[in-house]
């Protein structure tokens, strides 16, 4: 499982991150947890609070987005997209 972090501040992207676990590694919800938790590292953000629209835009569209209201602190950004990338 391949997966892009993106970061945007407005229209501008801030940073962008490719994380890659191995299809072995658990269940599907496992690796996409992993995924999501690794990318938070690498950006040095907190992982945000996932909720049920995360789950439709995931399920519909392979991508999701976090707003800033979804984070616990303030964040210097607008949006999180995680976005899985087909191999």
């Amino acid at each position: 499982m391949r997966m892009s972090g993106k970061l945007y501040k407005g229209p501008a992207l801030l940073d962008e991150k490719i994380v890659e676990v191995n299809d072995d590694d658990g269940t599907y919800q496992d690796r996409l947890e992993k995924c999501l938790v690794t990318l938070c590292g690498m950006l040095s953000i907190e992982v945000p609070i996932w909720l049920s629209k995360n789950t439709r835009e995931y399920v519909r569209f392979r991508r999701t987005s976090f707003n800033a209201d979804q984070f616990f602190n303030p964040v210097y950004f607008d949006r999180f997209e995680i976005r899985l990338m087909e191999d």
